[in-house]
């Protein structure tokens, strides 16, 4: 039984190193997806303010990678946060890890590497996301969107999109459209960040979990660009 015991001690402490690298691979992907927010909104004509304080949720995946299958795809990973609270109106929160996959917007943009952020604009779009994968364009209405003064020129159909997608790549920051690509969230992502199992659901909704560290820029940005919910209310209940 001694024997037994040490063995599964000697596992677990080679074990250590490794669940040390992919909890620093998490903890990069928090500081990168910080650096991308904070960078994005420094840009003159950005993201329109009204739009972003009418957000329940922002995702920022940094760096996604275009790959050639067949049509082409793309590949990237990396974090949700939402306003707390039971209708989203409370102050910004612990990040949940995100996937982004599939789609052929990689093709469009002309650059190996592109910085994406997205805007979730109501519950339902969030509630969505965080329970399950979605199809843009067709499990979640998503739109490209409008920036700087743009907003107020915007189309209905664009301001009624659950989601409303930005991408940066070689210095050219739009709009673009993510239809036909999945999101969904990073539940090996979460574990490995959080040192246990968690649904996205109960990181953002339910409060299970402080706000790491290497999301305190995350945090922080969001919290000073847009401290409050604009929302019209019926629309949160």
């Amino acid at each position: 039984m001694r024997k037994v015991i040490y063995t599964l001690m000697a596992f677990a402490l080679l074990a250590l190193p490794a669940l040390a690298a992919d909890s620093q691979k998490e903890t990069e992907r928090l500081e990168n997806s910080g650096s991308v927010l904070e960078e994005i909104l420094n840009i003159p004509d950005d993201i329109p303010q009204d739009l972003l304080d009418k957000a329940e949720c922002v995702v920022i995946f940094p760096s996604v990678i275009k790959f050639a299958i067949g049509l082409g795809g793309s590949y990237g990973r990396g974090a949700m946060i939402c306003r707390g609270g039971q209708h989203f109106t409370g102050p910004w929160g612990a990040p949940s890890m995100a996937a982004l996959e599939g789609g052929s917007f990689g093709f469009q943009l002309g650059g190996k590497a592109t910085d994406f952020v997205l805007l979730i604009m109501n519950p339902r779009g969030a509630t969505s996301i965080l329970k399950s994968k979605v199809k843009l364009g067709a499990g979640a209405s998503a739109a490209a969107g409008p920036k700087g003064r743009d907003a107020s020129a915007a189309t209905d159909a664009t301001l009624r999109a659950e989601i409303l997608s930005y991408s940066r790549s070689r210095g050219l920051f739009a709009g673009i459209s993510l239809d036909g690509s999945t999101l969904r969230p990073d539940n090996d992502g979460n574990a490995r960040l959080y040192g246990k199992k968690l649904t996205a659901t109960q990181i953002v909704r339910d409060g299970a979990v402080s706000i790491p560290p290497s999301a305190q820029k995350m945090v922080g940005l969001l919290s000073k660009k847009s401290p409050k919910n604009d929302s019209d209310p019926n629309s949160l209940k």
